[in-house]
């Protein structure tokens, strides 16, 4: 894609609002349309001359002006592209399923705090279950559309990729080559205490709402996972993966 990789601030440090493409314009006149583009005329209802930011999800980023708008689509007047650098640490969470909504709130939370990729647990005391074929194909869905929306409301270049749902067996398999951190209330160690790296990949493990099993803590622990606790208060499935990634932006410097 073309673009550069200079110290100048990226687009979108104005509140500009972003729309997903599946691939940037080159610089120039371009059109807008689709659901983003109806989102932007009927429900932003842009007009002439306000400044939007189009991305690819994976880092690209090109600023754009409207210059004329439709019913359903916008015409842009697009600047050159540059492209976002991934953070160094890059960060995994392993969300176990939460029931009713709260899946698509531990998604949409996690995307905001800068969450990389998200994978979908199966635990053993999950409430809510995916069993059939389209539960599995419609949850997944739900989360990589709500990693999406959430993205663009964070102004985020990339979109979190969302995985296929996961054993407790393919989440261990996870762990090994990563720093992976187990958040569990019992733990006598903090999550400051933990040893985490400049670079690579760090997984981080939520239980579901009635907690991990021993079986559980074993298997990750076996497979080089680390217990740590995130503070003295007992939060939510839905609500500790982004509190925890909170904190890591800062421990890592992926907020610097």
């Amino acid at each position: 894609m073309p673009g550069d990789r200079s110290d100048a601030p990226f687009p979108g440090g104005q509140g500009e609002p972003f729309f997903l493409v599946d691939r940037l314009p080159p610089a120039g006149p371009f059109v807008l349309d689709g659901p983003e583009g109806r989102h932007a005329a009927t429900v932003r209802r842009l007009r002439v001359g306000e400044s939007v930011v189009l991305t690819d999800g994976a880092g690209g980023l090109a600023p754009a002006v409207v210059v004329a708008a439709g019913r359903a689509e916008l015409t842009l007047d697009v600047g050159p592209s540059r492209r976002a650098d991934p953070p160094a640490v890059r960060v995994t969470l392993v969300q176990a399923l939460p029931k009713g909504e709260r899946g698509e709130l531990a998604v949409e939370l996690a995307t905001e705090a800068g969450v990389d990729h998200i994978v979908p647990w199966a635990a053993q005391r999950c409430v809510a279950r995916w069993r059939a074929p389209e539960q599995i194909d419609k949850g997944v869905r739900r989360w990589r559309g709500t990693a999406r929306e959430a993205a663009k409301q964070a102004r985020r270049p990339f979109v979190p990729g969302v995985r296929d749902l996961a054993t407790t067996a393919q989440v261990a398999d996870l762990v090994a080559g990563a720093t992976t951190l187990v958040l569990h209330e019992s733990s006598v160690t903090p999550l400051t205490a933990a040893d985490l790296p400049d670079a690579g990949d760090v997984v981080l493990i939520v239980g579901p709402e009635g907690g991990l099993t021993k079986e559980e803590l074993t298997v990750f622990g076996s497979a080089g996972a680390v217990v740590v606790r995130l503070g003295p208060q007992v939060l939510r499935t839905s609500t500790a993966g982004a509190v925890a990634l909170g904190a890591l932006g800062v421990l890592t410097g992926r907020w610097t």
